[in-house]
């Protein structure tokens, strides 16, 4: 019998399904929320919120964990480590970082579900999309 082993495929292989989740992934957490079909946003579901866990977490071991489920990419902004602000340039009397989707992750929305145990995003049915009348949602951060 096959108990506990559902998951997601959207008709994908097993490496193009991973990429497709990564990639989803990565710009949830840039943008704060996208707008994808409703069957990738309930597979993304599950997959950020794993990420958001071991942002919580905050030690080496989750950043190296957390790598493997994101693409580590840069932002165009700067962040200031210590306090986590963000900037469009970089300040002459601060010493910034360029901002990446990890730093974010876990100097910024770590920092901001510390105190919550879970539901860290939230989907939103949307109008079917014109071309094909697909299923479309938002997927958000809470």
């Amino acid at each position: 019998m096959r108990h506990m082993c559902k998951k997601h495929t959207l008709g994908k292989a097993q490496d193009q399904r991973k990429a497709l989740l990564r990639s989803l992934a990565t710009e949830l957490f840039v943008n704060g929320e996208i707008t994808t079909t409703l069957a990738r946003a309930k597979a993304l579901k599950p997959y950020a919120e794993k990420v958001i866990s071991l942002a919580k977490k905050g030690d080496l071991n989750s950043i190296r964990q957390a790598a493997k489920y994101i693409y580590n990419k840069e932002t165009g902004k700067y962040m200031d480590l210590a306090t986590g602000e963000v900037f469009e340039a970089p300040q002459a009397d601060k010493k910034l970082a360029s901002q990446t989707v990890l730093r974010k992750l876990f100097v910024v929305i770590g920092k901001q579900y510390s105190e919550k145990n879970g539901g860290y995003t939230r989907i939103y049915h949307l109008p079917p999309r014109r071309g094909d009348a697909s299923e479309m949602a938002l997927i958000q951060l809470v």
